[in-house]
């Protein structure tokens, strides 16, 4: 029988396992298959722990969450097709949950399921070959309870690690000698350590806006935030400023590129993370930047050198869980043999059109539509259940406005589920006032 290994539980992971279970439940015999999770649970990020750095067994700290972390994108927008939020809350529920709620739902799809049979938690994958002769790769697992090695054989491989959790850290002339707390977003764990501070976040993305915004909620006196390419655009609050990247740092003094100058008490470095996978064996690793088309995976998923090896959501990505979906349903049928691949030149092609539309992307608007597309042309290959796509699009476009609008605000804001059709409430507490970020709170009427 044809056996898979799938690295990874996370939200890729669970969606691998997932789709495995709806071939199933059809009437199909699915493969053999065994998900190696280096954490106690899967959920992969949406875990939380206050380990930074490397955790109880010596591995590296997969996680960056952070306490009080809510989505910063609708999550009707994230939806499950097969597993609605109303389902698993018995009720419709806000539309910008905290992390434990997202967390809750991601765990509940795949409980109900009943895939965690095929989960080894705490082992963790130290190294995957192939072997040409016996066309099967070798992978060298760590049960992290006993510190003792196993070796497993697979015919197929799917790399779910995610790309969100090895830092990238770019050097700045004084760092080392700067005289206040220095840290990277994979590192950040909550706001109150910076209350009454002076605070520099380096980095105008996603992850400098939103550890940005929760800092000032929670009463940092002031927030820098330099950018490499251009300002944010949101409208700040007064004890706010954007300036261009930093140059260098004296002693508590970040100087910029303008020449301008702030003293500072703590630097969070929002710059980034890498595509990092030290266990793949050279010939077989992902090497990308973060963007929207990754080069050398056909149809996004299917490693075009070797297509028994597969890597789930490793775009940018404004999609995410029903992303993972389409990507996992697609990759699924090629292993059961339902899509038969084309040839590697005829691979190439197809990526190269959408490496070329890429190229053309301007705006959020721009990649958002883009990636809805190529969701949709995964989901049309495969018997994933439909939903509206169009609809999601319209509704970033709904939460870009709402952004750009008021930046301290826009969780306020509720919009249509895209699979029930219902209307979701407004929260009963505004996001500012919103300091008990628990499941319970979050769900509790007022």
């Amino acid at each position: 029988m044809t056996r898979v290994a799938i690295i990874g539980a996370g939200p890729s992971g669970t969606a691998q396992l997932r789709a495995f279970a709806s071939a199933s439940e059809n009437g199909a015999e699915i493969p053999e298959i065994v998900c190696y999770e280096k954490q106690a649970d899967w959920g992969g990020l949406w875990n939380y722990t206050q380990y930074t750095g490397i955790d109880q067994h010596g591995e590296p700290v997969h996680g960056s969450m952070y306490r009080d972390l809510w989505s910063n994108g609708p999550k009707e927008c994230l939806e499950f097709a097969d597993y609605t939020f109303e389902e698993h809350f018995g009720r419709p529920i806000a539309s910008y949950p905290p992390r434990e709620v997202l967390a809750d739902y991601i765990k509940g799809r795949v409980k109900k399921a009943g895939v965690r049979k095929y989960c080894r938690f705490n082992h963790s994958v130290h190294h995957v070959s192939y072997c040409d002769q016996t066309e099967k790769f070798m992978i060298q697992v760590k049960n992290l309870r006993d510190n003792q090695f196993i070796t497993d054989e697979a015919d197929y491989v799917v790399v779910a690690t995610g790309h969100f959790s090895t830092p990238n850290l770019p050097h700045f002339k004084g760092l080392e000698t700067f005289n206040g707390r220095v840290l990277h977003a994979h590192d950040f764990r909550d706001a109150r350590e910076f209350i009454d501070q002076d605070l520099l976040i380096v980095g105008a993305s996603y992850s400098g806006e939103d550890i940005a915004s929760v800092c000032y909620k929670f009463g940092s006196k002031s927030v820098t935030i330099s950018h490499r390419t251009e300002p944010t655009g949101f409208n700040w609050p007064d004890n706010f400023q954007e300036v261009p990247l930093l140059a260098h740092v004296d002693e508590k003094t970040a100087y910029f590129k303008d020449g301008s100058s702030k003293q500072v008490d703590a630097i969070i470095l929002c710059t980034g993370y890498l595509h990092h996978f030290p266990f793949m064996e050279n010939s077989l690793c992902l090497r990308t930047d973060n963007r929207m088309w990754t080069p050398g995976l056909y149809q996004g998923v299917i490693w075009q050198d070797n297509p028994k090896l597969i890597y789930l959501g490793m775009q940018d990505q404004f999609y995410t869980f029903n992303m993972f979906d389409a990507q996992a349903w697609y990759a699924r049928d090629v292993i059961m043999g339902r899509i038969e691949l084309p040839a590697k030149a005829d691979m190439q092609k197809h990526s190269d059109a959408w490496e070329a539309r890429e190229q053309t992307l301007v705006s959020n608007e721009d990649m958002i539509w883009f990636q809805g597309d190529y969701t949709q042309a995964l989901i049309d290959l495969t018997d994933y259940p439909c939903f509206d796509v169009e609809g999601v699009n319209k509704t970033f476009m709904e939460w870009e406005h709402h952004k750009h609008k008021d930046i301290l605000k826009f969780r306020d804001n509720s919009y249509r589920s895209l699979i029930t059709g219902n209307m979701q409430p407004v929260h009963h507490t505004s996001w500012m006032q919103a300091m008990d970020d628990s499941m319970q709170a979050y769900l509790n009427q007022p």
